[in-house]
C-alpha cells in the first residue's frame, strides 16, 4: 500500500525520532512487514526514499560480493594453518551465518519504518546521538578500508612494475608507491567514484571479482603444481629466513591439520569475523535494487555471503594445503617473486583492490550527506566535492603516516563488530514496535544475544590488540 503525501511529509521530517503515528505504523505493517503480494492493479509499497532502484539482481550481488571481498583473504591461509582445515571452515560458515542474519535485522528495520539509509535507521532508534554514531563509525570503518586497500597499492604497484620492465623499484621516480597512489587515485578511482547511482559500478565490481576468481584459480593451479614445498627454498618458493633456521609452524611436514589450536588462534578468528564486513553497503544496494523487497535484497545478501564464503574457503584450504604450516600472513609472498603467473595475480589483485575502492567510498558520501545535508536535493558540485575531499584525505593519511595499520586496527576492531553485531541488534530492539514482537519474545532475545556476541567481540579484539602492541609482537591484519 503505497504512503500517502501527506503522511510521507510528515514521516520525512528529521525532527521526528519518536514512534510513528498509530494509522503510519498500521500502513507500514501492513507495506512491508508481510509477505504476499500487493491487490491486482495496485502498486507495491515504496519507502520514504521514493527511490526507484534500476540494478539488477546480478550487479547488485556484484557489487555486495565486491564490498564483502576484501584483502583479508591474502591471510586465510595463514588463519587456517592455526585453527585447523575443518575448524577453520565451522569457524568460518559460523560468521557467515552471523552476517546474514544481521543483515536481516537490518532489513526488517528498514521494512518497518520503509527507511534505506543505514543512518536514519540511527536517528529513529536512538534519536539524533544515534544519527551521528552511525555516521562516524561508518565513515571510520570504510576510511579505514580505503586507507588499507591504498597501502597495498603503494607497496606492491612499484615491485609488480617494476619486475615487469626488468627495473629497480627503487632506482626511478615513476615507480614512487607515493606517486603511483595519486596516479591511481585521478585515473582510476575518482572517475568511478563521480557516479551518481552505486548500480552504475556493478560492471566493475563484476571485474574485481573476476580477478580474485582469477587469484583463486592460481593458487589451485599452484598447489598442484609444486607439490610439498615445506622445508625446501627452491626455486618454487622464495624463503626470507635461513635455510638453516627451524621452520616455525605446528609441523614439519606435508600433513594437513584438520583440528588445531596455538595462540595465534586468537588474531586470525576476529581476522575471519570481519572478513565478511559489508553492511554499511548493504542499504545503498537495497535503495538501488529494482523491485525492492525484503526478501529479494536477503537473497542478494544470501548469494553474495555464499559466494565469498565458497572463495574464502577454497583460497584457504589450497594456500594451507600448498604451504602448509610455513604459510605466511601475506600468502603471495610465499611464491616466487619471478614467476610470470604470479606476477599477474598480484596484478589483478591490485586491480581488484583498486576497483573496491569507489564502492567502499558511496557510502562515507552517503553517511556525510545524510549528517550534513540531510533536506538538500542532489547537488553535482557537493557530490564531486565529497569524492574529492574524501580521496585527497585518504591520500594524504597513506603518504605521511607510515604506522596507520595500528590506528586502522584500532578502528576495525571497534567500527567492525558495531556495524555487524552491535547496531543492528540495537536498532530492532528500539524499531520492532513492542505489538508486532514482544521484549521477550525469542526474536528479539536473539538480537539482544547477536549485541552481546559483538560487545564481546569488540573486546576481545582490543585486548590481542594491546596484548600484541606489549609483547612487541606483530599480528594478520586486513578486511
Amino acid at each position: 500500500m503505497a504512503i500517502s503525501s501527506a503522511e510521507g511529509m510528515e514521516l520525512q521530517d528529521p525532527k521526528m525520532n519518536g514512534a510513528l503515528p498509530g494509522n503510519a505504523v498500521e500502513q507500514e505493517h501492513e507495506g512491508f512487514l508481510p509477505s504476499h503480494s500487493p491487490s491486482p492493479g495496485r502498486k507495491p509499497a515504496q519507502f520514504m526514499d521514493q527511490f526507484e532502484g534500476k540494478t539488477s539482481f546480478g550487479m547488485s550481488v556484484f557489487n555486495l560480493s565486491n564490498a564483502i571481498m576484501g584483502s583479508g583473504i591474502l591471510g586465510l591461509a595463514y588463519a587456517m594453518a592455526h585453527t585447523g582445515i575443518l575448524l577453520f571452515l565451522a569457524l568460518l560458515l559460523c560468521i557467515a551465518l552471523l552476517s546474514s542474519y544481521s543483515i536481516h535485522l537490518l532489513l526488517t528495520c528498514a521494512g518497518v519504518v520503509g527507511i534505506r539509509a543505514y543512518e536514519q535507521l540511527g536517528q529513529r532508534a536512538l534519536g539524533p546521538a544515534g544519527k551521528v554514531v552511525v555516521a562516524a563509525v561508518i565513515c571510520l570503518h570504510n576510511v579505514g578500508a580505503m586507507s588499507s586497500y591504498l597501502f597495498i597499492i603503494k607497496s606492491e604497484l612499484p615491485l609488480v612494475i617494476a619486475t615487469f620492465l626488468d627495473m629497480d623499484p627503487e632506482g626511478d621516480w615513476f615507480l614512487k608507491g607515493n606517486l603511483l597512489i595519486i596516479i591511481v587515485s585521478v585515473l582510476i578511482i575518482l572517475p568511478l567514484a563521480l557516479m551518481r547511482h552505486l548500480g552504475y559500478l556493478g560492471y566493475t565490481s563484476g571485474l574485481s571479482l573476476t580477478c580474485m576468481l582469477f587469484f583463486l584459480i592460481s593458487v589451485i593451479y599452484k598447489k598442484f603444481q609444486l607439490g610439498c614445498t615445506v622445508g625446501h627454498n627452491g626455486t618454487a618458493v622464495e624463503s626470507k629466513s635461513s635455510p638453516s633456521l627451524p621452520i616455525h609452524g605446528l609441523n614439519t611436514s606435508c600433513e594437513a591439520q584438520m583440528f588445531t589450536a596455538d595462540s595465534q588462534m586468537f588474531y586470525t578468528v576476529p581476522i575471519m569475523a570481519f572478513a565478511f564486513v559489508c553492511h554499511p553497503e548493504v542499504l545503498p544496494i537495497y535503495t538501488e535494487l529494482c523491485r525492492p523487497s525484503k526478501r529479494r535484497m536477503q537473497a542478494v545478501a544470501n548469494v553474495s555471503i555464499g559466494a565469498m564464503f565458497c572463495m574464502y574457503g577454497l583460497t584457504a584450504t589450497f594456500g594451507y594445503l600448498t604451504f602448509y604450516s610455513d604459510v605466511e600472513a601475506e600468502m603471495l609472498h610465499m611464491y616466487s617473486q619471478h614467476d610470470l603467473l604470479i606476477l599477474c595475480v598480484r596484478l589483478a589483485v591490485l586491480l581488484a583492490v583498486t576497483l573496491t575502492v569507489p564502492v567502499v567510498l558511496f557510502p562515507i558520501r552517503r553517511a556525510l550527506q545524510q549528517l550534513l545535508f540531510p533536506s538538500k536535493a542532489f547537488s553535482w558540485p557537493r557530490h564531486v566535492a565529497i569524492a574529492l575531499i574524501l580521496l585527497v584525505l585518504v591520500n594524504v593519511l597513506v603518504i605521511c603516516v607510515p604506522t596507520i595499520r595500528d590506528i586502522f586496527g584500532v578502528i576495525g576492531s571497534t567500527s567492525a563488530p558495531s556495524l555487524i553485531f552491535i547496531l543492528p541488534s540495537i536498532f530492532y530492539l528500539r524499531i520492532v514496535p513492542s505489538e508486532v514482537e514482544p521484549l521477550y519474545s525469542w526474536p528479539k532475545i536473539q538480537a539482544l544475544c547477536f549485541g552481546v556476541l559483538g560487545v564481546l567481540f569488540m573486546a576481545i579484539s582490543l585486548g590481542f590488540m594491546f596484548a600484541n602492541w606489549a609483547t612487541g609482537q606483530s599480528h594478520v591484519s586486513g578486511h
